[in-house]
């Protein structure tokens, strides 16, 4: 009941779309000292938005936020003073992020680990680092009030096995070379999520896992790159094929590919994006200008100084609103006024 159990009998075959993925991150890792050589400002810059964008990212795809003006103090301050449980658990998952950042050699892919990484971005709450003691299904709700099981997970008294078992399949899988290193990321990834060992908190570990085991084995990006922010920028995806790949897990009758295709995806697209923004030599912006003006070209063709703010954690509203002004008539244009107004990108 594993994907990896899949990848022990053999009985399969890697899809062509995964093989192109497999092909072309193997090229951006040939490239990656190439990349890391570039401009140290430029880098240290993407390092620290990246920090921002990915704790800000992962939690706020769990529904927990926090308001774009609080950004910066509670996620670089020393010891910012939280006003709510949110604010705790954003600065707990910006902590695990620089725990995998500066220990990736030392940080072994264990339960421990694991449950480190649990405890770190829940906080104070009572269950922090534990398994959960009580079963509990994945359940989809809708705006009428309507709910359906989206997923059972693995019952609460067999989670420790599972778990157990999922790290002693990811050793063996590396070991014995079964798969190539990245198909392996993707699976460990979809079972954990099977398997939802946690209460609460599960989507946000798996994202700090991929993190973790992506540079482990050198591809690096996510140091640079946020990819919290590609995941939920690209969201709808990311359940759809984790929904479809889910179906028939327990029976091991799964086809994990819809999800393990979309991982590499995710991390195709971080080498992408830090490609184009390290290829490009002439002299760079300062970094808080740059961070608004990459996110503004994330944003659609009509938005407001509220969504470029929400694309830009950690800058000032006045750094925001300075970085449009200097735009304006150039690449944007505003439609109307006051805090509602319209703008549009140009061209």
């Amino acid at each position: 009941m594993s994907t990896f159990s899949l990848f022990n009998s053999g009985d399969y075959s890697v899809p062509g779309s995964t093989s192109w993925y497999l092909a072309d991150l193997g090229e951006f890792r040939g490239k990656q000292e190439l990349y890391t050589r570039q401009s140290p400002q430029r880098l240290k810059a993407l390092r620290e938005h990246a920090l921002i964008e990915s704790a800000v990212s992962s939690n706020r795809m769990e529904g927990v936020e926090v308001d774009p003006q609080r950004v910066r103090n509670v996620l670089i301050s020393p010891k910012p003073l939280f006003r709510d449980r949110d604010e705790e658990e954003v600065r707990g998952y910006r902590e695990a992020l620089s725990l995998i950042y500066e220990n990736t050699e030392e940080l072994l892919i264990t339960e421990e680990t694991i449950c480190r990484l649990h405890r770190l971005t829940r906080g104070e709450i009572w269950d922090a680092g534990s398994y959960k003691s009580k079963d509990g299904d994945i359940i989809e709700r809708y705006p009428d009030g309507r709910e359906r099981v989206r997923f059972r997970t693995v019952p609460a008294l067999e989670t420790p096995k599972y778990m157990t078992k999922l790290v002693s399949n990811w050793v063996s899988c590396l070991d014995e070379r079964r798969v190539h290193p990245l198909i392996a990321i993707a699976a460990f990834n979809l079972d954990f999520l099977c398997i939802h060992p946690f209460r609460d908190g599960n989507g946000r570990v798996s994202r700090l896992l991929l993190l973790l085991q992506s540079q482990k084995l050198s591809y690096e990006v996510g140091r640079y790159i946020s990819l919290e922010r590609l995941v939920e920028q690209n969201k709808e995806s990311y359940y759809e094929t984790l929904e479809h790949s889910s179906q028939g897990w327990h029976e091991n009758k799964h086809d994990p590919w819809p999800y393990i295709n979309f991982i590499l995806f995710i991390l195709k697209t971080a080498y992408r994006e830090f490609a184009d923004r390290v290829g490009d030599l002439q002299a760079p912006r300062g970094s808080k200008t740059e961070m608004v003006l990459n996110a503004l070209q994330r944003l659609p063709k009509e938005f407001t100084v509220a969504q470029l703010e929400q694309a830009s954690p950690g800058v000032s509203r006045e750094m925001v609103r300075r970085v449009l002004g200097d735009q304006k008539g150039k690449i944007v244009e505003c439609i109307g006024r006051g805090p509602g107004a319209k703008w549009i990108k140009k061209g």
